[in-house]
């Protein structure tokens, strides 16, 4: 019995992942990071979950926040240094003491 579990664990084709350990909220990732939590809202909206963003739902209907991965906060990072680069970022937030 373990052979043939090993054996089908080990077919082609199989994509083996480690599991997500943490998430940040998107009020956190743009406090850490200095900028605008609407605007990194706005970077990030088009992401999907293979980008590292996620959504976590609450009680309420309108209970949603917006929460990103290791990689996904790298990936908004990338996305937040380009617009900077274009010229269409808004100025970066001086973080409270």
């Amino acid at each position: 019995m373990e052979l043939e579990a090993t054996r089908r664990a080990r077919q082609p084709g199989r994509l083996t992942m480690a599991a997500i350990s943490a998430v940040y909220t998107i009020a956190r990732v743009a406090e850490q990071l200095g900028e605008d939590e609407d605007w990194l809202h706005e970077l990030a909206i088009e992401l999907f979950p293979d980008r590292g963003c996620l959504y976590v739902y609450g009680v309420g209907d309108n209970d949603v926040t917006m929460a990103l991965t290791d990689d996904g906060i790298e990936y908004l990072k990338d996305l937040a240094a380009e617009a900077r680069r274009a010229g269409t970022a808004p100025p970066r937030i001086t973080p409270k003491p």
